[in-house]
């Protein structure tokens, strides 16, 4: 049976370590905050403007602002900078926290789509450092697609691509 670590990387076409490489630099140290935010807000700026309904549905829940909030807080404190996300909300737990909604493939798709477009827009990010988040995110999202099967399967997992303080 394969671990969530190895679907993720089939299905995503990033290693684990690519996917990794994020920790090999500090980027919160790096781009500093209103890179997060800014990145954050165009990502979610396209999301909820999405033509989609489908997509823009997944979000209903969560006000815009509270999404980009919560997106930026967990960016920072993943990619070396203060337990933003864990201090206000508790562990990240993203398995967990992206229980309630449909994590499929196409779901994945439509979110890195928007990703990349908001990485790109994001002016004061390094080619490098795109890279590099980009990998951590495609691998993310499919590690989610592969902890929402398990959840339709009624098993329970460990996130390893959370990092907490």
């Amino acid at each position: 049976m394969q671990t969530l670590q190895e679907k993720a990387a089939e299905w995503s076409g990033v290693d684990t370590s690519d996917a990794l490489a994020i920790d090999e630099t500090n980027l919160y140290e790096k781009l500093g905050l209103q890179t997060f935010i800014n990145l954050s807000t165009n990502f979610y700026t396209r999301v909820f403007d999405d033509e989609e309904e489908w997509f823009r549905s997944i979000f209903a829940s969560s006000t815009k602002e509270d999404a980009i909030r919560n997106q930026y807080e967990f960016f920072v404190q993943r990619m070396g900078g203060p337990s933003l996300f864990s201090q206000r909300k508790g562990h990240p737990a993203l398995i967990g926290r992206h229980r309630p909604f449909p994590v499929t493939h196409k779901a994945a798709e439509r979110w890195l789509h928007h990703m990349q477009q908001a990485l790109d827009a994001t002016a004061d990010i390094d080619d490098d450092s795109k890279t590099k988040m980009m990998n951590f995110f495609r691998h993310t999202a499919f590690f989610l697609v592969a902890g929402d099967e398990l959840k339709n399967q009624g098993q329970a997992s460990t996130c390893k691509n959370c990092k907490h303080h």
